[in-house]
């Protein structure tokens, strides 16, 4: 089946896009990566804000296992790969390692791989963070270049890639 990836900076669309691409009244497993903070209001109101905008009928799914998720059969959703790489990051503590654990690649060929053979239609939503500036810190560079390297792998299986800028969409592939 069919897999779209929808990149973007922040603020420019891509959730509402990708959402956008898929039917209304189409059954949809909606992958919410971003990992809830406790106590911090402004994030839940976002992830709220997320969660209003969707068919009410869309089942969401929080802080997935996304291999999991892409195995099942069905149309899957995937907002967004960002914050499921900080998530793997995260518990890999590669923010303060040495070189990168190897946990890290081993989940995003995991990811990669499960994109490749999903057998229902996917739209994956990821920032692009390649049109900016050198990161100042080591981990702001390890991000960078982590989700730079994970957006490429993803383009290479998706059947097609789209870039949003202002709102506006761009078709890469």
């Amino acid at each position: 089946m069919p897999a779209t990836l929808v990149l973007g900076g922040a603020r420019s669309g891509k959730s509402a896009h990708a959402e956008g691409l898929l039917p209304a009244d189409a059954p949809v497993r909606y992958c919410a990566t971003a990992r809830r903070v406790p106590g911090d209001a402004e994030w839940d109101a976002r992830i709220a804000a997320h969660v209003a905008r969707r068919p009410g009928h869309w089942v969401t799914v929080e802080d997935p296992d996304l291999v999991t998720e892409l195995a099942r059969p069905g149309t899957v959703m995937v907002d967004d790969l960002a914050t499921w790489l900080t998530g793997v990051l995260d518990d890999a503590r590669a923010w303060t390692a040495p070189v990168t654990p190897p946990q890290v690649g081993a989940a995003v060929n995991a990811l990669v791989a499960a994109v490749a053979a999903a057998t229902g239609r996917v739209v994956l939503v990821s920032a692009e963070v390649g049109l900016g500036v050198v990161p100042e810190t080591r981990a702001g560079r390890l991000f960078r270049d982590e989700l730079g390297a994970l957006n490429a792998a993803l383009a290479a299986v998706c059947d097609d890639v789209v870039l949003l800028v202002a709102g506006l969409p761009l078709r890469l592939k």
